[in-house]
């Protein structure tokens, strides 16, 4: 469902849209996906109108002070002294309103970016799995960093700029039409020509800058990439190599950086050969012609003032356009994000799971993560509660797939996925994480103690559940052993403890949250031979009143387990106990010879 434009039948298209989109259109979709610009802002720029016009008390009051204040007969001391006190205090007002102009769309601004991030965040976090495999993990960084980031900046002050500027010239261009018409238009057509060539420059530039963040987030990936496989790179002196790609990154980035500054560097002289150009033509016309239109001197200063609060603003254009730009590209790539399609859609009233062990039962199932290439073909499988199995099969047959549908990671493209005697698809997030979970493949750890690891399994543990989640795997000793025990640092991503300790961890947190269907993805494929014996009881104690699916990397894992699925090119090939498939020989036969083969070996 498209977050911006819920009523858009097809997310992809409207997706595509806005990768093709004009400054306007992208204006425009940005506004539908952030409510908070909504909230005061017609009363900012009401603000901003007043304080605009406030900018006309020193113009105004020099125009009444030398017409008025001096006349034949000498000053008038009592009008002059009370023009200053009346330009004084609505300086000083103004100044006040001017600032609580300044912090609303300030507020507004930081409003607009917060919602912004959290919403790209989320997103994020509920795409599909395909999405996640096509897509580069800096991709993604980029996304909710630097390309929300070149906005915060655009927020901070060309947006600002935009709506005060603007309001300052149209007020300024009505003030200068009420004390002369005549130099009203000779600036607005003065600087008129400026309008078809900021158009022409900014369709080129909201083009270059699209192309530059795009670029960015190439150099995240790749920053990313080299940081997270440094061992892989040292082992095989890859270190070299990895720095050209990373600088040839980086300078595709520059070179685009370089073509988006181009468009700068040509507006900013053009607004300044324009702003000069207008206050020139008012100081000569003006001078030459407004005697004769009954202008006074005091008049015609005051419209010299007015005509400077009019160019500064267009002065200022190019470095607001530039920034414009950049900020409407990096726009686009975060609507482009939040216009991704959600595959995997919560239901608005969730269904309970029952609390004990999980059926599960997989009907006509059929998945592909991309259209077309289909990885599961009609998968019937029934499963009883308490059972403890294995899933086998080749890289590639599927097995990791049906652990990802086990667990609502993605929905199966046809068929239903039953468990507990209810369709996943009816099953909220809460419900469905506290009755299954999937201990993945890697182990993955947060950046914080060993203790807040664990309790991501149920937030509302206590120390004692903790610790009496480790213990009741045999895994007490272990925990004690370690430098702070509950409390040591696991570092980044878990790197503080060795794979095999990292595994240990992810099965005490599968333990405290104590689902109903625990899903192993070939959680022992990285134990350590001493670990693996600690692995043992943890495994068995781990099984005990749940249905344990694993996917067996292990002979040891196939041989423990009740029940033996084989999987091969996404289909059930053979079903039954790990001394049946021997005998049977087939796909299990061969995989067994070849993990009796490893073993001799």
């Amino acid at each position: 469902m498209s977050i911006i434009e819920p009523e858009v039948a097809d997310p992809e298209a409207e997706a595509a849209h806005l990768q093709n989109a004009t400054a306007t259109e992208v204006l425009r979709a940005g506004v539908r996906a952030s409510p908070e610009l909504r909230t005061g802002f017609l009363v900012s720029v009401t603000f901003a109108i007043v304080v605009a016009a406030g900018r006309l008390v020193v113009p105004v009051a020099i125009q009444q002070i030398l017409d008025k204040g001096f006349t034949s007969e000498g000053p008038d001391w009592s009008f002059i002294i009370t023009a200053c006190v009346v330009a004084y205090v609505a300086i000083a007002v103004l100044a006040v309103l001017d600032r609580v102009t300044l912090l609303r769309l300030l507020t507004t601004a930081e409003n607009v970016l917060y919602g912004l991030r959290t919403r790209a965040f989320a997103h994020v976090h509920d795409l599909s799995l395909a999405h996640h495999s096509e897509t580069k993990r800096g991709v993604l960084v980029a996304r909710v960093t630097s390309d929300i980031e070149v906005l915060a900046q655009f927020a901070s002050w060309g947006a600002i700029s935009w709506i005060v500027n603007l309001t300052l010239i149209v007020v300024s261009v009505i003030a200068l039409a009420v004390y002369q018409w005549q130099l009203a238009l000779i600036v607005v057509v003065v600087l008129l020509p400026i309008l078809p060539a900021m158009r022409i420059v900014q369709k080129r530039q909201l083009r270059a800058y699209d192309e530059h963040r795009s670029r960015v987030s190439d150099t995240l990936s790749s920053i990313s990439e080299t940081i997270g496989g440094v061992r892989v790179l040292r082992s095989y002196g890859a270190v070299r190599r990895a720095r050209r790609e990373l600088h040839e990154s980086i300078e595709r980035q520059y070179r685009a950086q370089l073509v988006a500054r181009f468009y700068f560097a040509i507006m900013f002289p053009l607004s300044d050969l324009f702003s000069g150009l207008a206050l020139a033509a008012v100081v000569g016309v003006g001078v030459w012609w407004g005697p004769g239109w009954g202008m006074a001197a005091g008049t015609l200063i005051a419209a010299v003032f007015i005509t400077n609060l009019i160019v500064q603003p267009v002065a200022e254009i190019g470095e607001v356009l530039d920034q414009t730009q950049t900020a409407l590209a990096g726009w686009r790539k975060v609507l482009n994000l939040l216009e991704e399609p959600v595959d995997v859609v919560e239901p608005e009233v969730s269904e309970e799971l029952p609390n004990t062990a999980l059926a599960v039962e997989l009907r006509h199932v059929g998945f592909e993560y991309e259209p077309g290439r289909p990885v599961l073909f009609d998968v019937d499988l029934q499963i009883d509660a308490g059972a403890n199995v294995a899933v086998v099969g080749e890289t590639g047959s599927g097995k990791s797939t049906m652990a990802k549908l086990l667990c609502r990671l993605a929905d199966p493209s046809t068929g239903e996925v039953i468990v507990g005697g209810v369709d996943l698809r009816r099953v909220g997030r809460t419900q469905r994480a506290a009755g299954v979970r999937l201990v993945p493949q890697d182990g993955f750890l947060f950046d914080t103690t060993l203790i807040e690891n664990v309790r991501f399994g149920r937030p509302d543990a206590s120390d004692v559940d903790v610790m009496g989640a480790f213990e009741s795997l045999g895994l007490g000793d272990w925990v004690q052993e370690l430098p702070d025990g509950l409390a040591t640092a696991v570092g980044e991503r878990g790197d503080a403890l060795s794979v095999g300790e990292r595994q240990l961890v992810a099965l005490a947190r599968a333990q405290l949250a104590d689902p109903g269907l625990l899903i192993l993805d070939e959680a022992t494929s990285s134990i350590d031979p001493e670990t693996e014996r600690k692995l043992g009881y943890a495994l068995a104690t781990l099984a005990e009143g749940r249905t344990t699916v694993s996917i067996a990397h292990r002979l040891s894992t196939a041989e423990a387990a009740d029940r033996v699925i084989v999987f091969d090119a996404g289909r059930v090939v053979q079903d039954g106990t790990h001394d049946q498939l021997v005998a049977q020989g087939g796909v299990y036969g061969a995989l067994h010879a070849s993990w009796i083969g490893n073993t001799r070996s």
